[in-house]
């Protein structure tokens, strides 16, 4: 078919230099007929589950401190190795460059060898495949004079991933790679726009870490990055990071302590590929880096982290133990009263029965056992005339055609 069905308009002055041919086409759109077109269409270059993928922007948006780095750390060292740290499906092997615009070097050479002696990697493995680099002040769109213009950055990126062939590039956090003003929707859609052309012209994954601004944590919402939303628009792929909660600690019955150290990441955005129906765990570690010196003993010991799975509300419960818990909620209680699934049913509270059958489980878990029962159709409510209060109320009854078998 007609090989302007391939064409991308060009994105910068660099690129029209590059390509001197590209505006003397008759049709500088690169139109095409839909109906000649033979839809061989290649799939798209996923590199890492459905975080990060060629040609797309990705971004990983959380508050200060709650391990934002440290996961993406460990999600490119899996690329760089090609085998999962965390998780997640590694498609192929990749040539991964790390930009911290933040952090100083030797910081950074912390951050990545924690991770490499966590996981027992030899610095050889990613020899070739991991790169790092820890430049301050450059852009990859910047004010001079009062105008937009193009920074330095722009163009050593693009030289760099031809040079080195590189897949991915993380430029962490976002906001260090412009000098525009970021609750403009305009000027970060520029450098979105910028990113975006890298990411397609040098055929790799472009990630940017972002910021949250103030406010409560909220898993899954995207919208929390810091200034202009246009960055949240233009990245395809948002996930988020959020503490665990009290509540979810109070579920999976976390204690205090441990809870500060684990997180979640959701999809905050996924428009090219399905969300995920559960959010994916993670544990905060610390990993002493063995550099002690005299002044400093006990050395460095730096976080990274390591996938954790709360725990199951269903695990351990057999068909037999949850028949004899439906067989006592059927039965009702002994004055002839029934089990109820409502808050405030005290001594009649169904929940109860399942404690008392599992005592290892945590009332929130079990109360979700009843829910999830009332939901399916296994418990349904039924009226009787209660002999207690002498009137007609709702109380619990076992659908036998469902019960677990």
């Amino acid at each position: 078919m007609d090989d302007r069905a391939d064409f991308v308009p060009p994105p910068s002055e660099e690129y029209q230099q590059e390509n001197p041919e590209w505006d003397k086409r008759p049709d500088p759109l690169g139109i095409w007929d839909a109906g000649d077109d033979d839809y061989e269409i290649e799939p798209r270059e996923w590199l890492l589950g459905n975080t990060l993928c060629k040609r797309f922007l990705s971004s990983l948006i959380a508050d200060g401190g709650v391990g934002k780095t440290a996961l993406r750390i460990a999600q490119l060292i899996s690329l760089a190795i090609g085998r999962s740290l965390t998780g997640e499906h590694v498609f192929r092997r990749c040539r991964v460059l790390i930009v911290s615009l933040e952090d100083d070097r030797n910081e950074l050479r912390r951050r990545v060898y924690a991770a490499l002696r966590k996981y027992e990697i030899a610095p050889a493995e990613v020899k070739d495949w991991l790169f790092l680099a820890a430049p301050k002040g450059l852009k990859i769109a910047e004010l001079k004079n009062g105008e937009v213009q193009l920074g330095e950055l722009e163009k050593l990126l693009r030289d760099t991933i031809e040079n080195k062939k590189l897949d991915v590039v993380s430029l962490d956090p976002f906001v260090k790679t412009h000098g525009l003003e970021e609750n403009s929707n305009g000027a970060i859609d520029h450098v979105c726009t910028l990113l975006v052309s890298i990411a397609i012209d040098r055929n790799c994954a472009v990630d940017l870490p972002h910021h949250t601004r103030k406010g409560l944590a909220s898993p899954g919402d995207g919208d929390r990055g810091r200034g202009a939303s246009a960055m949240k628009d233009a990245a395809r792929l948002v996930y988020t990071l959020t503490p665990m909660s009290p509540e979810e600690a109070e579920q999976f019955g976390i204690a205090e302590a441990d809870r500060r150290s684990l997180i979640r990441m959701d999809s905050g955005k996924v428009n090219i590929a399905p969300p995920s129906r559960e959010a994916r765990w993670f544990r905060l570690v610390g990993v002493p880096l063995g550099n002690s010196t005299e002044a400093y003993p006990n050395g460095d010991e730096v976080q990274t982290i390591e996938p954790w799975q709360p725990p199951d509300t269903w695990a351990g419960l057999d068909h037999a133990m949850l028949n004899r818990v439906l067989d006592q909620i059927e039965a009702g209680l002994p004055n002839g009263s029934r089990y109820s699934a409502a808050g405030p049913a005290r001594e009649r509270a169904a929940w109860r029965v399942v404690v008392e059958h599992a005592p290892e489980k945590t009332e929130k878990q079990v109360r979700e056992i009843i829910r999830a029962w009332l939901k399916s159709g296994t418990l349904y409510e039924d009226e009787y005339t209660d002999p207690e209060r002498r009137a007609v109320v709702k109380g619990l009854r076992v659908n036998a055609a469902k019960r677990p078998s």
